[in-house]
């Protein structure tokens, strides 16, 4: 039984996560459950608010995700050596410490205690700076040393003598040229030389043209210059190397604030979350208690349309005629809103003890050790459970977990099975839940449970409203008044016939008797109301049958075999379109197929591709054996044995 799906609260957490924006706070969202200590709670509670007049009032604070940083502290402790892109991308993580530590101290000018975490932040300004400097554009900047500078400037200055020598020998020798620009091959600068003219070039042949035409010939004054340049490559990548180990290993003795900052920005992430989230559905702070008090003014479902969705006023646990009520039994109508009720108030609880804020106008809520539920028919196939057989198993995982701090809430109890059978099993669940001390909200329509809630201590009646003039509900509860099911009147207005709502009302009630014990009912006048509608005869509803279409059952005609019927068993026929003549030895079936003896084998052919050469009885004797014809000398041996006695172990062979 996953409460969580059954009370849609996994839809809430999908909605809470996508307004965190690191990995640490959503996956702590994944594993929130309900809070079991009143301290920590209102604690949780009290930074939901504080989250929620920050973002009213100072707007979305600037956080980032840790997740990367982690891996690079952990590498950087290793003693490995980070890379420039790492290492800025660090320094774009502490820019944005400094970031959110100033958005906490504007926010203290609010004196909010949620902006004081603004201390534990640490923005490492030295490190920070130092990153700045010397990584920029992901690669180490030229002005990270002195060294670096001037080794980088002497590496241009010899690129530019190599591209110099490169275009002086290009004009010298421009007839042995296939190109007019030199290129780079393998990390050469070279230059295009016709395959004739190679000896004419002094330097060594790097590349050549697919073709096979042209060599890429690096000059010998070139070359000399590319040793020089390959010199001061190695020395500024040692320099490099150098900068960025100095920068990983401030990096690593810095590793715990930093990490330190990492947790800080998770946690308020999962902090403002949740204030991000009340704003979202409107919240508001509930009062917590553990004296088992339930308290709701104008609570939303929070994934229902507040335009459409009615407020519902809910109390429970409360003092009432000296006696604290701990069970509330609803009845009314379908469709009349009993299921989003109790799911607003369970859902309620379970929100409002995991910190977050209540879709209500006002809320008191008792802190609980489970929530349990009965809800939705529970049907499963796999499992082979029926809707009862579902409805008993919940029942019983809930009835050995409940306890006095439990909140219980069962929907159409002791439904599913035979209604006298379900109105007993209905009663002892709720006397056994009202021994277990649990608060609990059921709904039923059985006016049996409406009477034993209206006489029992601690459990009162309550009813979803239904307006009787416009025959629609009103989604609205009224605690203390037991309602009736109203199926009659629904059933009417959904233009059930009158003739079957009087049938169903005799059925139902037998009449309207005038006896004492039916006098007592309290649901007697409106069960007289509808009946004497129904006597009324004006405007009576009847049952019109419109017309469907008839089923139209495929008849199974023989098909018309036209001539194939003139052709008979021995009848000589000529096939086309070759004109070769052959004996019918078989006649034709219903598609107008039949069979023929050629010289050399038996064929099936249609009879529009034959026609009569000669009858059989111009050419046999009447009653003449054809089996001499179209069969075996062996085979019509056997079949003479076969019909005299039993041949064991021969059968006739057909030959095709």
């Amino acid at each position: 039984m996953n409460t969580e799906q059954i009370l849609e609260f996994d839809r809430i957490k999908e909605k809470w996560i996508d307004l965190a924006l690191t990995e640490g706070a959503k996956e702590e969202i994944r594993n929130t459950r309900p809070c079991m200590s009143e301290s920590e709670l209102r604690t949780k509670q009290r930074e939901t608010s504080e989250a929620r007049t920050m973002l009213e009032k100072g707007g979305n604070p600037p956080l980032v995700s840790f997740a990367g940083i982690k891996e690079y502290l952990a590498a950087a402790e290793k003693g490995e050596c980070l890379s420039p892109g790492q290492l800025e991308e660090t320094g774009n993580s502490l820019v944005a410490v400094m970031r959110l530590k100033q958005y906490l101290i504007r926010c203290k000018q609010f004196e909010i205690p949620l902006a004081y975490y603004e201390e534990n932040l640490d923005e490492l300004h030295d490190m920070k700076e130092m990153i700045q400097l010397q990584i920029r554009g992901g690669r180490v900047d030229d002005g990270a040393s002195r060294l670096l500078k001037t080794l980088r400037s002497e590496i241009e200055r010899v690129r530019e003598r190599m591209q110099e020598k490169a275009d002086a020998v290009m004009r010298a020798n421009r007839a042995c040229m296939s190109d007019s620009f030199s290129t780079v091959r393998s990390g050469h600068l070279c230059i295009p030389v016709k395959k004739e003219y190679k000896f004419k070039i002094s330097g060594s042949v790097i590349d050549k043209s697919a073709t096979g035409s042209t060599l890429f010939i690096e000059p010998s004054a070139v070359a000399k210059l590319a040793e020089e340049l390959q010199l001061l490559q190695i020395d500024a990548e040692n320099e490099e190397r150098r900068i960025l180990y100095t920068l990983t290993a401030m990096l690593a003795e810095q590793a715990e604030p930093m990490r330190q900052n990492g947790k800080v920005m998770e946690k308020l992430d999962y902090i403002f979350s949740k204030g991000k989230l009340s704003l979202e559905y409107d919240g508001t702070e509930p009062k917590i208690n553990t004296d088992r008090r339930l308290l709701l003014k104008n609570a939303r479902h929070p994934l229902m349309d507040r335009n459409i969705c009615v407020p519902l006023q809910f109390e429970l646990g409360n003092e009432k005629e000296g006696s604290s009520i701990r069970g509330i039994v609803i009845t009314g109508p379908n469709t009349g809103g009993k299921t989003v009720a109790i799911k607003t108030v369970a859902l309620s609880c379970m929100m409002a003890q995991c910190g977050l804020h209540v879709a209500a106008q006002e809320a008191e809520i008792c802190m609980n050790s489970n929530i349990l539920c009965d809800i939705g028919d529970g049907q499963n196939l796999s499992e082979n459970l029926s809707t009862f057989s579902a409805h008993i198993t919940n029942v019983l995982h809930i009835l050995q977990k409940v306890n006095s701090d439990s909140l219980v809430i069962m929907d159409e109890l002791g439904s599913g099975t035979d209604p006298t059978e379900g109105m007993g099993i209905a009663i002892a669940i709720l006397k056994e839940l009202k021994n277990s001390g649990a608060l609990f909200l059921v709904t039923t329509h059985y006016p049996e449970v409406k009477q034993y809630a209206k006489q029992e201590e601690n459990i009162v009646n309550a009813r979803m409203a239904f307006d009787r003039e416009s025959l629609r509900p009103l989604y609205r509860m009224i605690i203390g008044e037991a309602g009736e099911s109203c199926a009659l009147y629904i059933a009417r207005q959904l233009g059930m016939p009158d003739a079957m709502l009087r049938n169903a009302a005799e059925a139902a009630y037998g009449g309207i008797s005038e006896d004492s014990r039916a006098a007592e009912r309290e649901d007697l006048r409106a069960k007289q109301a509808i009946l004497e509608l129904l006597r009324d005869g004006e405007d009576e509803i009847v049952l019109r049958k419109e017309s469907v279409p008839p089923i139209k059952k495929h008849r199974k005609e023989k098909r018309k075999q036209g001539n194939a019927e003139k052709f008979s068993l021995g009848d000589s026929v000529l096939v086309y379109p070759d004109r070769k003549i052959g004996i019918v030895c078989q006649t034709a079936n219903d598609k107008g197929v039949l069979r023929v003896q050629m010289p050399d084998r038996k064929i099936w052919i249609n009879h529009k591709r034959i026609r009569l050469y000669i009858k059989a009885e111009e050419l046999y004797p009447e009653d003449y054996d054809f089996s001499i014809l179209f069969d075996t000398v062996e085979n019509r041996k056997l079949r003479r044995q076969m019909e005299k006695h039993h041949v064991e172990g021969e059968e006739i062979v057909v030959i095709e």
